[in-house]
């Protein structure tokens, strides 16, 4: 797959990387100088400088071959701004926004952005009352047909063994993200491992959400 990602900074680093680990190909647009150098040096993407609420900087990102846009700046303006030029511009056929101010979720969704609240999802954890074992629905993407959840792994008798997410046995819809441990958050890779004890974000296909729940619970 192939994926513009708009902005450097800590959370796009983050992003990068976990998409290259993944195998998919990556272009970054970030306007900061001195950003773009660190990560031209750190990642050896392609990393165009200039402003992504600009076209010509777009185009540059080919942006008009991507299958995906990832914009992960501060401001939700540019963000918004930058998804609906490559919606429109483009006729990119999926872009995805992280969303600083959760109020605007519902102006990105009505324009047809996949809106990423953290704020949103950790006020809705926090809000969560449910068992060990357990599965919640965080939130719905995709017009209903993708589903982001967690799973708490059980820690105490009869808990499954420690695995990687390599070993599990996930339905093909399915893609653990997250991975909560005490104070510690992990991207999940093939090598992480999921403990007793573990809090388990993951995508899933509506119907695959038992299959899940099988292969975390160690029942499948």
């Amino acid at each position: 797959m192939r994926v513009v990602l708009i902005g450097g900074g800590r959370i796009g680093r983050y992003v990068a990387r976990d998409l290259l680990d993944r195998g998919h190909d990556v272009i970054i647009l970030e306007r900061d100088v001195a950003r773009v150098e660190e990560l031209v040096a750190e990642t050896g993407l392609l990393v165009i400088e200039g402003e992504a609420t600009d076209l010509r900087y777009l185009e540059q990102a080919h942006v008009d071959a991507a299958d995906v846009l990832v914009a992960t700046t501060h401001d939700d303006e540019v963000n918004l701004v930058t998804c609906q030029l490559a919606k429109v511009g483009f006729d990119l056929p999926r872009a995805i926004s992280r969303v600083n101010d959760p109020r605007n979720v519902e102006v990105f969704t009505a324009l047809g952005v996949e809106a990423v609240s953290s704020t949103r999802l950790i006020s809705e954890l926090i809000e969560a009352e449910f068992t060990v074992g357990e599965l919640i629905s965080l939130t719905s993407i995709r017009g209903g047909r993708v589903d982001l959840v967690e799973v708490r792994i059980p820690d105490g008798p009869g808990a499954p063994p420690a695995r990687t997410v390599a070993q599990l046995r996930l339905p093909p819809d399915v893609l653990i993200t997250v991975v909560f441990r005490g104070d510690e958050t992990l991207l999940a890779r093939g090598s992480t491992e999921i403990r007793p004890g573990d809090e388990v974000v993951a995508l899933t296909d509506p119907d695959h959400r038992d299959a899940l729940m099988a292969a975390l619970l160690g029942t499948a």
